[in-house]
């Protein structure tokens, strides 16, 4: 799993809320058992027509939010059915960080198994952010897990708290196998007196 010290990204608000994990990643493009790929279809009724064609008017679409990496959404981002894919979509895609004023539970948890940052803030303080996002034109955004801080291209900062097991997990990119693998020593120990 990639180590999460700090980005600096385009962020591209989504003024969505309830986006549950079927608009995140359609069923249809589950077929995959590997985590690579999805990011293809992800927000896939949004960002593409019947035909397939890029919809202009979602903001993954538009030119200054193509390589954004932290989205700021609404409220019950990622609720749903707990498919581990939404994740995959996210991260596949290049998306890092998602700040919202709430999540699904598993999603959350899938989220923090893979490497997604996921930053709650109040509802008010989201849509300050979308707002002031689109006022600097999309000009990249600074999510500092180290400090816990969001710095705007104003300068004005934010202060985030996440849990502080997902704050270790997600600074040493600790997946769930390299978890239990810093305890191999004790294991061997272990299966040894057995």
């Amino acid at each position: 799993m990639e180590k999460f010290a700090r980005i600096r990204a385009v962020a591209a608000p989504l003024p969505l809320a309830n986006v549950d994990t079927d608009m995140i990643i359609p069923a249809r493009y589950m077929k995959a058992l590997t985590r690579s790929g999805l990011g293809k279809h992800l927000f896939q009724e949004l960002r593409f027509d019947d035909r397939g064609r890029e919809r202009e008017t979602f903001v993954l679409n538009r030119p200054a939010c193509r390589g954004a990496q932290i989205l700021i959404a609404e409220r019950n981002f990622g609720c749903g059915s707990s498919r581990e894919h939404a994740v995959w979509a996210l991260t596949d895609y290049g998306i890092r960080c998602v700040i919202a004023p709430s999540f699904g539970d598993i999603f959350a948890g899938n989220a923090r198994k893979n490497g997604l940052l996921l930053i709650r803030l109040p509802e008010a303080q989201c849509e300050r952010l979308r707002s002031e996002i689109e006022l600097a034109q999309y000009a990249p955004v600074e999510v500092d897990l180290i400090v816990q801080q969001i710095r705007l291209a104003s300068g004005e900062t934010i202060g985030f708290e996440v849990d502080p097991d997902d704050r270790r997990i997600l600074i040493e990119g600790l997946d769930d196998i390299a978890r239990t693998l810093r305890h191999a020593d004790a294991i061997a120990r272990f299966e040894a007196a057995i």
